[in-house]
Formats: structure tokens, sequence, C-alpha cells
């Protein structure tokens, strides 16, 4: 089978927000922002698994670009959770890194299909 970059890192990037938000109730008793955080955070793989069964290729860019809105959203909670003192900085730093990394896998997937319907 060959390995699918966005599905791997989208899933494993869920697996650090699950933790981080397990981190996040159990250590630092916090349950609104960080269920925001769960939510959108593990979000983005579903929708990537998703766009696998997508029906055309109209359908397959409209979930990868859902995908990336959802992808924008997290990076929003965690700045917040880093603003308000619920991370640190090396924290959120670390998550934000590997969610620009999926920022930018799912841009060029998006914009590379859309090429490829206009050529």
């Amino acid at each position: 089978m060959k390995p699918n970059a966005i599905e791997d890192k989208s899933f494993a990037f869920a697996v650090r927000i699950v933790n981080l938000y397990k981190y996040l109730c159990s250590e630092k008793k916090e349950y609104v922002l960080s269920k925001q955080l769960l939510r959108s955070g593990t979000a983005i793989g579903a929708l990537v698994r998703e766009a696998e069964q997508a029906e055309s290729k109209p359908d397959f860019i409209h979930k990868m670009a859902i995908a990336l809105k959802e992808a924008n959203e997290t990076e929003y909670w965690v700045l917040l959770l880093a603003e308000t003192d619920y991370l640190n900085t090396q924290e959120s730093e670390s998550i934000i890194n590997d969610n620009k990394e999926l920022l930018k896998l799912l841009t060029s997937i998006i914009n590379s299909t859309k090429r490829g319907m206009n050529a």
C-alpha cells in the first residue's frame, strides 16, 4: 500500500490533540476551550479520510477545503490556550508547527487538484 502523507500526518496530529485534551482536562482543569480544540483538531484527519471516498474531484476539493478550515480553527484554539496560560510556549509552538505542516499540505493538495481539473 502506498504511503499517504496527509492521511498519516493528520492521524498522528489527531492523536497528539487527543493527548493534549486529556492533559488539559486532567492537569489544567480546562474543559471548554480544550473541547473546541479536540473537535477541530480531530476533524482534520476525519475529513481527509472522508475525502478519499469523494464522489468527484469537486467533492474531494470541498472536503479537503473543510479540513483546511478546521486546521485554521485548531491554530486559533492553540493560540488562545497559550495566551491564557493553559499551554506554555514550547507546548503551543510544537502543536502549531505540526498544524502549519498540515495547512501547507492541504493547501498544496487543493491547489494541485484544482490545476489538474483545469488542465
